[in-house]
């Protein structure tokens, strides 16, 4: 009781979380009066981040950079421009598509909302849409970054979880697809009640030159996630291919990616990759102390008193989850969750760890949008102005549609794990 009460009270007065674990832990081990503990302290830390498959986390980060600084996002939206043509409220579906493409290399959902906000709600408003609906669709399209590989919080799932780095990533590809069909079909359905602008028409001629000018930009996510399909590579392989595509794209074909940039994008990957590893350091301390209290334990105990077979464990999981995810972000959130609800998700239900992890990443993903913190629509409006309540209402359908993916992906393993099959 004491280390939790410490736990929240530090988290609340803003210490970052990998520090409050690390805090947290020392508090237990002074509370139960071991100080032996002591000595395995720094081991576990190092043995949190003593694994191969984290390689992976600064090279996916590194390739967001380099797509950023060489121009490649303006690209992927042309050419997601080109497919869509003059429909009713065809920007709205160029928003989602265009962000589909860019999940492939990003895989961050604030990330991909902070760049994609600054490319498609000054278009969106342009053609007529509201700079709210604009913005608020734009976080929803971002919730796309997180699942669709390559994903920053599938590989730490993978490192919690012991799992194959790979087979997590290729587990989100459908689920990704499922959200993105969901979402067309609310704004079709939106485009119903309200009037929606038209794209402009463009000629056939024109969408084919677009199509041939971008078409360079998709070698980066083919190579990613093809040389991970095709068994060619591994991710942390792959990541390290996708690095060297971005440069040569950036250089090369969009020419807007400058070597004098290298340092500073480094620089940025450098410390992202850092605060993300650290956070996984701490949280091998925090697994470590939880076993050693026998938290997952007496946590599964009570869980088997309310779910009494898989399909309802997992729909208390999602409100669980869903709960936590609206006040702490992505990778905390499973630091804090996955050592206690897998043991219990895995050896009590035998759920398969791939399909518990792909509805843990989406649950917390969709914290993100949710109030009362509601992180990526404040990352929304410190790029385009618009308010984040606002926001949250005026796309309220897309966040309905996501739970209904979330329950659909708990009742059908197979939507997770097919193509693992």
């Amino acid at each position: 009781m004491l280390t939790t009460l410490f736990f929240l009270a530090v988290l609340m007065v803003g210490v970052p979380i990998g520090v409050c674990l690390c805090l947290s832990g020392i508090v237990y081990i002074f509370s139960i009066d071991s100080p032996v503990l002591f000595q395995s302290f720094p081991l576990q830390m190092f043995g949190g981040v003593d694994s191969y498959g984290l390689i992976a986390i600064p090279l996916f980060i590194l390739i967001g950079e380099l797509m950023n600084s060489g121009g490649i996002t303006r690209r992927l939206v042309d050419l997601a421009m080109a497919f869509v043509g003059s429909v009713k409220g065809g920007l709205a579906y160029v928003n989602i598509l265009a962000n589909m493409l860019v999940s492939s290399i990003i895989g961050s959902a604030t990330a991909q909302v902070a760049i994609m906000s600054q490319v498609m709600v000054p278009e969106m408003e342009k053609q007529g849409y509201d700079k709210t609906f604009a913005a608020g669709l734009t976080v929803y399209g971002g919730m796309l970054g997180p699942i669709i590989p390559p994903s920053v919080m599938f590989v730490v799932f993978s490192v919690l979880a012991q799992v194959a780095v790979g087979d997590m990533l290729i587990a989100g590809i459908l689920p990704g697809v499922l959200l993105t069909l969901l979402f067309f079909c609310v704004i079709a359905l939106m485009g119903l009640v309200y009037d929606y602008p038209r794209s402009a028409k463009r000629p056939w001629r024109e969408r084919l030159r677009t199509v041939v000018q971008a078409s360079p930009t998709l070698l980066i996510p083919i190579v990613i996630v093809g040389s991970i399909l095709g068994g060619l590579a591994n991710p942390t392989e792959s990541a390290a291919v996708g690095a060297v595509a971005s440069v040569l794209v950036g250089r090369y074909v969009t020419r807007e990616f400058h070597f004098s940039a290298l340092p500073r994008i480094l620089l940025r990957s450098a410390v992202y990759s850092a605060v993300v590893l650290f956070l996984v350091a701490a949280a091998a301390v925090f697994s470590w102390l939880l076993i050693y209290g026998k938290v997952p334990q007496m946590v599964a105990a009570w869980v088997q008193t309310v779910a009494h077979d898989p399909v309802t464990f997992l729909l208390l999981a999602n409100v669980i989850l869903l709960v936590i995810g609206t006040v702490i972000d992505g990778i905390p959130g499973l630091i804090m969750t996955v050592p206690i609800l897998l043991p219990i998700a895995t050896d009590v239900y035998h759920i398969d760890p791939r399909h518990f992890g792909v509805v843990v990443v989406i649950n917390l993903v969709l914290g993100l949008m949710s109030p009362p913190v509601g992180l990526s629509f404040f990352v929304a409006s410190a790029v385009t102005g618009a308010k984040p309540g606002k926001m949250f209402i005026v796309t309220l359908p897309f966040f309905i549609i996501s739970c209904v993916a979330l329950v659909m992906l708990s009742l059908f393993p197979s939507l997770s794990l097919g193509l693992l099959k």
